[in-house]
């Protein structure tokens, strides 16, 4: 067998410890550089616009924006791209690669961000809607609740004093139960869903909320990382990523 004829390289050792989170480099240099992430410092000041990055690398890629530097090349169609990563994800589309898949349907997507959002469409999934209200509800308990603080019921009556709750765990504990709320009150219909997006068929009852759900199909993300060229949907995103 080979690992009887050939000894296995011994991982590396890492003497440079990082006293904040005990993470360990085989070089100085790479601890300091690690260290500017606890620190929040900066350092690299691009001498164009005044932007400020933790790594030397980062700026470097950083001021391809303004030199219009484009190295990397589709060999399918000769686009050329700022970053490796850019050039990488085009060429997908070039295969039909597509690596991301939505664990609830199984629907493919290029990037994790468009898979990021279509999961939202599971998420905000939310059939009971108060007719009195419109405000939609994932559970028909919740809808439920809401629907008694619009008429101010209270069918769970505590036996001891006789007060009434609106839920039954506000009553007094132990073996006595109220009725079913289905007993009580009759369990408001659902409204109708006459706004139906023209992407997935999905319904709404408010035309808000269409809008709402059809960013979840856009292809536009006009938000866009000027170090990575990576884009986002909402600028509150992109300051998450800088």
């Amino acid at each position: 067998q080979s690992s009887e004829l050939m000894e296995k390289p011994q991982a590396r050792e890492k003497p440079h410890k990082c006293l904040e989170c005990g993470k360990g480099f085989s070089q100085s240099s790479h601890l300091k550089e690690h260290q500017v992430i606890h620190t929040g410092e900066k350092p690299y000041k691009c001498g164009e616009c005044g932007r400020s990055f933790r790594r030397n690398s980062n700026l470097i890629s950083h001021l391809k924006v303004h030199t219009g530097e484009q190295p990397y090349t589709c060999w399918e169609c000769g686009k050329s791209f700022r970053w490796s990563s850019t050039l990488k994800e085009h060429q997908m589309r070039h295969t039909g690669e597509r690596p991301y898949e939505c664990p609830e349907c199984g629907k493919r997507f290029l990037r994790s961000s468009r898979l990021l959002l279509h999961q939202q469409i599971h998420k905000e999934e939310r059939p009971f809607c108060c007719p009195n209200c419109g405000k939609d509800f994932k559970q028909n308990s919740t809808l439920l609740l809401k629907w008694r603080l619009h008429t101010r019921e209270k069918p769970h009556e505590c036996p001891e004093c006789g007060k009434s709750f609106m839920r039954c765990s506000n009553s007094i504990p132990g073996d006595w139960r109220s009725r079913q709320s289905s007993e009580l009150v009759e369990k408001p219909q659902a409204r109708e869903k006459p706004h139906k997006c023209l992407e997935c068929g999905k319904g709404f009852s408010c035309s808000s909320s269409l809008i709402r759900h059809q960013r979840i199909h856009t292809e536009e993300q006009p938000q866009e990382c000027g170090e990575c060229e990576k884009s986002f949907w909402w600028s509150s995103d992109l300051r998450k990523h800088q």
